[in-house]
C-alpha cells in the first residue's frame, strides 16, 4: 500500500486519453519531480466491452479505439539524455475483466479463427483470484501493460507495438512495488499509461490477458545524464509467488526457429490441458494466455533452441 495514496493526490481522469504516441500532443498536466499521481485507465477495448458484453460486442469492436493511454504528463526538468523514474505504488481494481480470442491475433491465430469472449468477475477490494468458468481459478497480479514516454520522431505512432521508450510492454512483473526507468527523448518526457490487466502469463499468447480497467498510482522522478537504450526495471522481491505454490506442468518446443518452438510448446500445452480437464481447446488457449509462461530455456546449443511453456497447477486447486 502506498503511504502517499490519499485524497491530496491529483487524479488524471480517463477522459484525458489518446491513441498512439505523438510528441505534439499537449500534456494534460505538468508536474515537478517527486510528484505522485493517480491515473484512471481504461481497458484495452477503450470501454467498448463491459461486464454485460457478449460475443457480438467483441465482433463489433472498433479497432481505432483500442489501447487508449491516459496522459500525457509533462515532468519539469526532464530532457533528452535523462531517465524518467516511475515508481509503481498501487493498483485500484475495478472487479471486471475480459479475455478474448480475436481472429487474426495471437500466437496460434492460424488455428483459432473464431471469436471467443470470457468475462471475469473478481473482488475489487481484494483482487486475489478469479474463476475461469467451471475450469479454473486464476491468481491475480494487477499491472499496467502500457507505460511509456513520447518518441523523438515526429508524427503519430501506433501504441500497439512496444518501443525503445516503453509503451505496450505487457510485462506482467511491472506490478506494485516495481520501479521502471524509461529513456527520455523529448522535453518533459510526456508520459502516458494504460492497458491495465488483472492477470497475464508471460507471452500473453492469445493476444489478450485479463483486460481490466483500473486506477494506477505512480510517482515520478528524473535521473539526470543517465542514458539507456530501452526500458529497465527493478522488482521488490519474487515475481511468480502467486503461481508457484503447487508446481508446474511444462511442455517444450525444440528447433532452429524460436518462434516455431514457442508455437509448438504452446500447442502441446493446449492439447494437454484440453485432455486433462475436458476443456474446449479455445478455452485452454485463453487460459494459457492469462496464467501460463513462455520461457527461453536454452539459446546456446546451435542449431536448436529450447522454448518451454510453464503452466501452474495452482489454478486447478
Amino acid at each position: 500500500m502506498c503511504n502517499k495514496c490519499n485524497d491530496l493526490i491529483r487524479t488524471i481522469h480517463s477522459e484525458n486519453h489518446h491513441f498512439g504516441w505523438d510528441n505534439s500532443i499537449e500534456p494534460v498536466h505538468r508536474i515537478k519531480p517527486g510528484t505522485t499521481l493517480e491515473f484512471q485507465c481504461l481497458d484495452s477495448s477503450g470501454g467498448q466491452l463491459n461486464k454485460h458484453s457478449n460475443l457480438s460486442d467483441l465482433t463489433d469492436l472498433d479497432f481505432s479505439l483500442i489501447n487508449p493511454v491516459t496522459g500525457p504528463i509533462y515532468v519539469d526538468g526532464a530532457k533528452p539524455g535523462d531517465l524518467l523514474k516511475v515508481t509503481v505504488h498501487e493498483f485500484k481494481a475495478s472487479g471486471f475483466g475480459w479475455t478474448a480470442n480475436i481472429p487474426g491475433f495471437g500466437l496460434l491465430s492460424d488455428q483459432f479463427k473464431e471469436p471467443v469472449l470470457n468475462i471475469w468477475d473478481y473482488d475489487a477490494n481484494k483482487p486475489t483470484t478469479s474463476a475461469f468458468g467451471k475450469f479454473a481459478n486464476v491468481p491475480l497480479k494487477p499491472f499496467a501493460g502500457t507505460m511509456g514516454v513520447a518518441p523523438s520522431e515526429l508524427g503519430l505512432h501506433s501504441v500497439v507495438p512496444p518501443r525503445r521508450v516503453g509503451g505496450n510492454l505487457d510485462i506482467r512483473d511491472l506490478s506494485a512495488g516495481t520501479t521502471l526507468y524509461l529513456p527520455i527523448e523529448v522535453e518533459g518526457a510526456l508520459f502516458s499509461v494504460g492497458d491495465t490487466h488483472a492477470a497475464q502469463g508471460d507471452g500473453e499468447v492469445c493476444g489478450t490477458a485479463i483486460e481490466s480497467p483500473m486506477d494506477v498510482v505512480l510517482e515520478f522522478d528524473v535521473v539526470n545524464n543517465k542514458s539507456i537504450t530501452s526500458p529497465f526495471f527493478t522488482t521488490p522481491g519474487p515475481v511468480t509467488r502467486h503461481l508457484d505454490g503447487k508446481g508446474y506442468q511444462v511442455t517444450t518446443g525444440i528447433g532452429a526457429d524460436m518462434l516455431e518452438g514457442a508455437r509448438n510448446a504452446l500447442m502441446q500445452m493446449v492439447d494437454l490441458l484440453s485432455h486433462q480437464h475436458n476443456m474446449p481447446p479455445e478455452q485452454a488457449y485463453m487460459l494459457c494466455s492469462v496464467c501460463g509462461d513462455l520461457r527461453i530455456s536454452e539459446i546456446v546449443d546451435a542449431p536448436n533452441w529450447v522454448v518451454s511453456f510453464y503452466f501452474p497447477n495452482i489454478v486447478f486447486e
